[in-house]
């Protein structure tokens, strides 16, 4: 669950997939320790290229309570030189999930992002926080998501706030390991956007295979808008992303 909540707001970082954690406390403890582990062909964060199109790792754990209540951290490698925030991304987040219904469960919570390695610039601070809600709806082997996500005005934000919008389709194909996704977001706030206006649509497709209880691999094809200089990097070309990942 914690991971999906985490992918979610990458935006299908993981190729097209959640890998649903299992387990790893005593059944009859209130509490839930999991974790999770992949390797990705590239770190794409809402469309946008994190890992300079090379190979990146990536896990976290996560620690959730009976009562909904959940806490846990995820890390991913980068690309130093094209993304300019070091070689490290850590994610510390923070909430609360439960069902509304049989069929409807909210998520709200907060997630910080930390760049420890990140250039010392004067007066130039990189991690930010977001506070994040969301939706989400299941019918049969079919669910939906819908949700938001806001970050507050920020120094690593251009002293700007920022506000993302994005909705998420998945599908377990009956009597099969298959699982199908899609994705849709949209950015309002010139942070990571790379158009002349600020604001940007990302997009993915995706699929994926378990392969056994806890191991998946999955594909996306994974895009954003963007407007680009002659021979600037394009942060947002679209691409192929493949995933092979583990949770316990």
């Amino acid at each position: 669950m914690l991971m999906s909540v985490r992918g979610l707001l990458a935006a299908a970082v993981v190729g097209g997939a959640g890998f649903t954690a299992m387990p790893a406390m005593a059944q009859d403890s209130d509490f839930t320790l999991s974790a999770n582990t992949a390797i990705v062909s590239q770190y794409r964060f809402r469309g946008v290229d994190y890992s300079g199109g090379d190979i990146a790792i990536q896990g976290g754990v996560d620690v959730s309570h009976s009562s909904g209540i959940y806490v846990g951290a995820w890390g991913s490698s980068l690309d130093e030189d094209t993304v300019g925030y070091g070689h490290t991304e850590l994610d510390v987040y923070a909430g609360w999930n439960g069902n509304i219904t049989d069929a409807v469960s909210l998520d709200v919570g907060a997630l910080y992002y930390l760049y420890p390695n990140a250039p010392d610039v004067p007066g130039t601070d990189y991690d930010y926080i977001e506070m994040h809600a969301a939706g989400s709806f299941t019918v049969g082997p079919a669910s939906a998501t819908v949700g938001v996500a806001y970050a507050p005005k920020q120094n690593s934000l251009g002293d700007n706030d920022n506000i993302y919008f994005y909705t998420d389709l998945g599908l377990g194909v009956p009597n099969t390991p298959v699982s199908l996704s899609g994705h849709l977001g949209y950015t309002d706030g010139n942070f990571l956007t790379y158009t002349n206006d600020g604001n940007a649509f990302d997009w993915s497709v995706g699929a994926s295979y378990a392969l056994t209880s806890n191991v998946s691999v999955g594909v996306s094809y994974i895009g954003a808008q963007g407007d680009y200089a002659p021979g600037a990097y394009r942060f947002t070309r679209d691409a192929v992303v493949a995933t092979l990942g583990a949770s316990f």
